[in-house]
C-alpha cells in the first residue's frame, strides 16, 4: 500500500508522514553510503568509517551515525577499546530499496541528460 496523503497537502500531514520523514533520511547526503560501507565491510568502528569516505567530516559522521542509530537502521555498540557499528537487519531490509533507485538513476541517466539539455535549450 502507498501512503497517501489527503489533499490538499498541508504542512501538519506532510509532516506527520512517515514515508516524509524516511524519504529525508535517506535523501541525506551521507546517510545511503554509510549503509552500504557497513554491509559491504562489516562492523566498523568510528575511525575506520571516518577513514573510509573522503570528505566526510567527523561531525557529520556523527551526526549521521546517531540518526542511523536512532532510527534503527545502525546498531552502536560499546567494547573496551572503542565503539563499533553495524547495519540491522532494518537497515538491511532498505538498502535494496534505495539501491533500486540508483540503478534506475544510472540505467536511464542518458534520458534524464536529454530532457534536461532539452528544457534548457
Amino acid at each position: 500500500m502507498s501512503p497517501v496523503l489527503p489533499l490538499p497537502v498541508t504542512t501538519a500531514s506532510r509532516e506527520s508522514c512517515e514515508a516524509t520523514d524516511i524519504l529525508r533520511l535517506v535523501g541525506e547526503k551521507w546517510t545511503v553510503l554509510v549503509l552500504v560501507i557497513l554491509r559491504d565491510g562489516g562492523p566498523s568502528g568510528f575511525n575506520r568509517l571516518d577513514r573510509t569516505v573522503e570528505g566526510l567530516s567527523r561531525r557529520i559522521l556523527t551526526r549521521t551515525l546517531r540518526g542511523l542509530e536512532e532510527d534503527g537502521l545502525v546498531s552502536r555498540r560499546i567494547t573496551a577499546s572503542h565503539v563499533e557499528y553495524a547495519i540491522t537487519g532494518l537497515g538491511r531490509s532498505l538498502l535494496p530499496l534505495i539501491l533500486a533507485v540508483g540503478e534506475w538513476a544510472v540505467a536511464h541517466a542518458p534520458e534524464i541528460a536529454a530532457a534536461r539539455a532539452a528544457y534548457r535549450a
